[in-house]
Parts: C-alpha cells; sequence; structure tokens
C-alpha cells in the first residue's frame, strides 16, 4: 500500500497539466469550508422546491457528519503525516495544511454531500459528481494526501451520507423496540 501512494501521488502531481492544475486548485478553493457545498445546497433549496430542501439538508447533515464526527476524529487518532514536499514539483505544495493527512476531510465532504443529495435529486447529485471527483484528485495532485486518505476520505463520505439519509429511521426503529414505548 505504500509503495502504491507514493508511486501515485509522485505521478499525479508530475503529470497533471497546468490548465488542469489551475481549475483543480479554483475546485479545492470552493471547497475550502465547504464553501462549495454550501453553495450547491443554497442553489438546491431555492429552485429545487421540497425536492430541493430535502437533498440539500441531507447533504449537508452528511457534510457535518463526514467532516466534524469522521474524518476529524480519525486525523487525531492516525496522525499520518502528508506526502513529503520534495515528491511534489509544483509550489501548490507550499500551500497544504499543517493537520493530520489521512483521512481526506474534503474527499469526506463531497463524496458524503454528492452520496446524499443522489437519492432525493439524481440530476443533482450527478451534476455534484463531477466537481466531487475534481476535489478527490486535486488533494493528490496538490501533495495534500496520498490517494488512500483521499479513498478513505470517500468511504467516510459514503457512510455519513448513508447514516445522514437512514438516521430519523434508524433512531424510530431503536425508539420502538425499547421496552415501554
Amino acid at each position: 500500500m505504500r509503495d502504491a501512494d507514493r508511486s501515485l501521488t509522485r505521478q499525479a502531481a508530475s503529470r497533471i497539466p497546468s490548465q488542469m492544475g489551475s481549475v483543480l486548485s479554483a475546485v479545492e478553493e470552493g471547497a475550502e469550508g465547504a464553501k462549495l457545498w454550501l453553495g450547491a445546497a443554497t442553489v438546491m433549496g431555492t429552485l429545487g422546491g421540497g425536492r430541493g430542501r430535502r437533498a440539500a439538508a441531507e447533504g449537508l447533515g452528511a457534510v457535518v457528519l463526514a467532516q466534524v464526527v469522521f474524518a476529524g476524529l480519525c486525523k487525531r487518532l492516525v496522525g499520518r503525516r502528508r506526502p513529503p514536499k520534495e515528491w511534489i514539483r509544483h509550489d501548490e505544495v507550499e500551500d497544504r495544511p499543517e493537520s493530520p493527512s489521512f483521512p481526506s476531510g474534503h474527499a469526506a465532504a463531497a463524496v458524503g454531500f454528492t452520496a446524499a443529495v443522489a437519492p432525493s435529486w439524481p440530476l443533482a447529485g450527478a451534476l455534484c459528481a463531477v466537481p466531487a471527483a475534481l476535489v478527490a484528485v486535486e488533494r493528490v495532485q496538490s501533495g495534500a494526501h496520498y490517494p488512500s486518505d483521499v479513498a478513505a476520505g470517500a468511504a467516510i463520505g459514503l457512510i455519513s451520507a448513508w447514516l445522514t439519509r437512514h438516521a430519523s429511521h434508524l433512531l424510530l426503529r431503536h425508539r420502538l423496540q425499547r421496552p415501554g414505548c
């Protein structure tokens, strides 16, 4: 796993054309602090009626769960260092965070939002998948993460989306199964 991470990180950092690197940087800047997902949720809630509001709420719930609960906790438990700066041959490596590398909170939020939105509004989910994929690629290309960090973040996002979409059913079922209810 370590060798694959090293090889893929070096390849991604050196093979992305500079024009694509600019697009990736812009998408990552939008994803910073979940601004991209807040904006998407605002548009969905404004233009999508009840379906849009539901998709937006579920998407934002998944972002909060993915970033705050899972990714934040995992970063503290694992404490993995970011890829070495000498592997990255462009100046974006200087802009990466100081926090631990594993897992990618950006990928967790992007996948979580997209996966939570898609069942309620498939078209919006498909449209969100494009920037979500770009965020995932950018995190490796910029030297901020190893591919396994992004994969773990994506898995956290999927779990967060599932929990967000099913939380009310799980809580209701638990409450109904308790004696005396």
